[in-house]
């Protein structure tokens, strides 16, 4: 049986409903499949969204920046709502009204805490890495103490989190709109890597390594 995300009156699904999930998998799944979430703080009583990379392991997303972001440093004391959404197509019905997007949305909501044992910070930036690029972290130098100290590391718990998710057509297939003898349904958006892009000073003999080409559109 799949286990379900608690709800309270930040989670509950009030608009909707059809479209809410408390299925944890779900959040899980919609997570694995991003890397840049959205975090929206209040930094000094004005309102900031700020877009950043994260990744997750079983029940914790980290999500990292400059020591100098205000935004992020700020957030560590605050409350934070972070976002992740995939658009997977546009709904296009017989009427404007009609109209949607076929998407799947996580909000995740807590403060957030500051990484500071070197161990779990390393291990973060880990899963960060390897979230977005997975073999990189093996591949490229790893971080220096000069550059950790310049980065700021925030974890998130999982535990408290709101999933949408809307698939299908439009909804007036069955109304009076079936009447205009207009075409209805579904514009799909597909995200997809491309071919790797070499570095202009990259010196000749040099080959991307397999988890990249594995990656991207060499690939296929």
């Amino acid at each position: 049986m799949d286990s379900l995300l608690p709800e309270n009156e930040r989670t509950r699904h009030r608009r909707l409903r059809d479209q809410g999930s408390r299925v944890r998998a779900d959040l899980d799944a919609i997570l694995a499949a991003g890397f840049v979430c959205h975090v929206g703080v209040v930094v000094d009583g004005t309102p900031l969204v700020v877009p950043t990379v994260y990744g997750c392991d079983a029940g914790t997303l980290y999500f990292h920046g400059s020591v100098a972001s205000r935004s992020l440093v700020a957030g560590v004391a605050d409350e934070v709502c972070v976002t992740v959404t995939h658009v997977d197509g546009l709904v296009l019905a017989r009427s404007l009204f009609e109209h949607g997007v076929n998407y799947r949305s996580a909000m995740v909501f807590g403060v957030p805490r500051a990484v500071t044992d070197p161990e779990e910070k390393l291990e973060g930036l880990r899963i960060l890495s390897e979230h977005s690029a997975p073999g990189q972290w093996d591949y490229a130098r790893r971080p220096s103490k000069k550059e950790l100290a310049a980065t700021v590391l925030l974890a998130l718990s999982l535990d408290e989190a709101s999933v949408k998710i809307r698939v299908g057509p439009p909804d007036d297939g069955d109304g009076p709109d079936v009447a205009l003898g207009l075409w209805a349904g579904v514009l799909p958006l597909e995200t997809r890597w491309g071919a790797l892009q070499a570095d202009p000073v990259l010196p000749a003999g040099i080959e991307p390594p397999e988890h990249l080409v594995r990656l991207s559109g060499d690939g296929r």
